[in-house]
């Protein structure tokens, strides 16, 4: 949503006019030299080419902009959620349905100037906001592009889509940056997440995450056309043989961010990577245990549910 549209205003441009962006961009790219920007803590020096966990150097890697209309209802609207699909991931899971993006690195580096030009021509051509899918190991480089987009007219909100697995010391340098938060909260059980993705501590950063971006957005806000302007929007994705833990994730969040918070509870999943190695994981959900995951919400008091679950389709330009 455009500056002026119920009085919307991303809260970015007060950081950029303060010059308070510029403090940020320049902390979070002098992390780089011995990233710990994520929980891996990996300590290289991204600023001269190494590479840790995500395997991605000192420029983002993008596989695709576009955008998007299988993202939730609140971010879609009529023209679309302008997605950007970054290359690497510092979760990896075996089960990742983007596993060429995120696993296979596809894609190519980009320059700040020209991440800027793309979250740009996204809002340029109508997109209602700009969409970080998978941002957590490029913080410093989208704030390097939005230092530039701001004065070349960006004014549409940005939101932080990612895996749950975040520092929340990289979290505050966002704060008053980022207007939607939308996290996955994928496992609740250590063995699962061991498991799955190597992070047995998924659940305890997952949980101080959700709350420190609860914290700075507070609940989702819509405008009166239904779009998302501000707040926190959590994804589920309900798997085999309650592989995530549902229960516990959704009644953690009822009493953490509050019944007020909006979740898409997903029921596409589907074996991918590979997952097929890994039992439950090696079918598709059963409906009734989707049945089990929408009673579970309702049974911790959780009403602001997304009804409309849509393949996550990518639209390669590189």
């Amino acid at each position: 949503m455009k500056t002026g549209e119920d009085g919307c205003r991303p809260s970015y441009m007060d950081l950029y006019e303060s010059g308070e962006l510029l403090v940020r961009r320049d902390a979070a790219v002098a992390a780089l030299s011995a990233c710990r920007l994520c929980p891996r803590s990996c300590g290289v020096n991204r600023l001269s080419g190494e590479t840790g966990f995500c395997g991605i150097g000192r420029l983002a890697r993008i596989a695709a902009f576009n955008p998007h209309y299988g993202e939730e209802s609140p971010l879609v609207g009529e023209k679309g959620s302008g997605t950007i699909f970054f290359s690497g991931c510092n979760l990896l899971c075996s089960f990742c349905q983007n596993y060429d993006l995120s696993h296979g690195r596809e894609g190519s580096d980009v320059s700040h100037r020209e991440l800027a030009s793309m979250m740009l021509h996204l809002a340029r051509g109508g997109c209602h906001n700009i969409n970080l899918v998978t941002p957590t190991h490029v913080v410093p480089q989208i704030l390097e592009a939005l230092v530039e987009a701001v004065p070349q007219g960006l004014d549409i909100p940005l939101v932080y889509n990612c895996g749950g697995y975040e520092s929340v010391e990289t979290l505050r340098l966002l704060d008053g940056v980022m207007d939607i938060y939308m996290p996955d909260f994928k496992f609740w059980d250590q063995v699962w997440a061991e498991r799955l993705c190597s992070a047995p501590d998924y659940r305890e950063k997952a949980c101080h995450a959700i709350v420190e971006m609860h914290r700075q957005v507070g609940d989702l806000v819509l405008d009166n056309h239904g779009i998302a302007r501000k707040g926190l929007l959590v994804r589920h994705l309900v798997m085999p043989g309650d592989a995530g833990g549902t229960e516990s994730v959704l009644r953690f969040l009822a009493q953490n961010t509050g019944s007020g918070t909006y979740v898409n509870v997903m029921d596409q999943y589907r074996p991918c990577g590979t997952a097929a190695e890994t039992p439950p994981l090696d079918r598709r959900l059963a409906a009734e245990e989707y049945r089990s995951a929408l009673s579970a919400a309702s049974a911790v008091g959780l009403s602001r549910l997304d009804r409309r679950n849509r393949p996550r389709l990518l639209f390669r330009l590189f």
